[in-house]
């Protein structure tokens, strides 16, 4: 008589939750020497585990229970990865390399929704999304945002500027600048590949301090914290071009087989090289993130191996004493403790991140911003993997 799937499901995961809290209750009788940490240990290794295996195996059965929902022939599957938004009611797909340029680019923060599906304009295979268009280029084969920051400011002269001399960044082949906060964010998100030049000085627009570049605009939020990740803002471009022109973007049905879009549809995991002092975020084998980090100094060194998430907390003070030293730093924001009192978190009292400088007594330190990414897009259970 065969086993049915969800008693396979649960005799599968008591194994496996048992040998796991065999093991991490033997080795911490083992260990006389706790892990280097920043942070008191909030759970027991046991507690952390039981956490870890219970997530990830309720993630398994959410995404089991995804493939399963019905029955569906495989001929009626999509060809290539498909995913569905029900927020906009459009479809993102790998038929021109559009899902993995978005997933692999800024996703919701820098893109925003679909608000098409792909069609033909102009010659080219795009996609609207609120704030960009993409565009394939038949000839290089690559995915490329349109113009839409020249689409808008068109009608109405842009008047070019001299190098100021006084540290901006000056790009001669529009003849305006970036510098402070707008020029941070363009250096972190894509820079010259994604947003393209600047094509206006920043200024005033409805209230807000904002900049056009040739495929964006930068809107500056002075409601949120410096260094935050939502302290600047892309423009919905795409969606102000699509109601000028009168394109449509009406919801259309859900494609059989194409799961609603949730980052937990693809396995998720974080690689710390200690070299290199650089942090990398995966979906699978695509590369969705990159971070400079400072890790833990000489005699706190950050320990090594293949750990996962087990604990967050958007913030908490930083106290403890260790070799002969005591620290307290209150508020350090987006916790992820990965192994012991080790964590991944924001860091506002030094900027030394991808320089070499190691500073913590353990713990992975990160910019504000790249933490916050990171905390909202990892989840318990999520690995972590620190090496050479």
């Amino acid at each position: 008589m065969s086993i049915s799937l969800s008693r396979r499901f649960i005799i599968g995961f008591s194994l496996a939750l048992t040998a796991i809290l065999v093991l991490v209750a033997s080795t911490g009788m083992a260990s006389t020497q706790p892990p280097p940490a920043d942070f008191a240990v909030p759970l027991t290794p046991v507690q952390a585990t039981t956490r870890i295996i219970t997530t990830r195996m309720a993630h398994a059965g959410f995404i089991q229970g995804l493939r399963q929902s019905s029955n569906i022939d495989p001929i009626e599957l999509p060809y290539v990865p498909t995913v569905y938004f029900p927020v906009t009611g459009h479809h993102l797909s790998n038929r021109s390399g559009f899902l993995d340029f978005w997933r692999a680019n800024g996703q919701l923060l820098i893109f925003g929704y679909p608000l098409t599906e792909e069609f033909i304009e102009n010659g080219r295979i795009v996609q609207y999304f609120e704030r960009v268009r993409f565009e394939f280029n038949p000839q290089s084969g690559q995915v490329e945002l349109g113009l839409l920051g020249h689409d808008v400011t068109m009608d109405y002269w842009i008047e070019p500027v001299g190098d100021p001399q006084d540290g901006s960044r000056y790009f001669a082949e529009t003849m305006h600048t970036l510098n402070g906060v707008f020029l941070r964010y363009w250096e972190r998100h894509g820079g010259l590949a994604v947003f393209g030049y600047p094509i206006t000085e920043p200024m005033q627009e409805h209230g807000h301090m904002v900049q056009y570049f040739e495929r964006a605009r930068f809107q500056y939020e002075h409601d949120q914290p410096a260094e935050t990740l939502y302290e600047i803002r892309l423009g919905d471009l795409g969606r102000q071009v699509t109601q000028l022109r009168g394109i449509d973007t009406s919801p259309v049905i859900q494609m059989v087989g194409a799961a609603n879009w949730t980052p937990g549809l693809w396995s998720r995991r974080v690689e710390v090289n200690l070299s290199t002092q650089w942090l990398t975020a995966y979906e699978a084998d695509l590369p969705v993130y990159y971070a400079p980090v400072a890790t833990g100094r000489d005699g706190f060194n950050t320990p090594t191996g293949t750990y996962a998430i087990y604990e967050k907390l958007p913030s908490q003070t930083m106290a403890g004493s260790a070799g002969g030293e005591s620290w307290y730093v209150p508020n350090v924001p987006w916790v992820m403790y990965v192994v012991g009192g080790v964590a991944l978190h924001g860091t506002y009292w030094h900027n030394v991140f991808g320089t070499g400088t190691r500073m913590s007594h353990g713990c992975i330190n990160l910019r504000m911003d790249d933490a916050q990414w990171l905390y909202e897009w990892a989840d318990i259970g999520t690995t972590v993997v620190i090496h050479y």
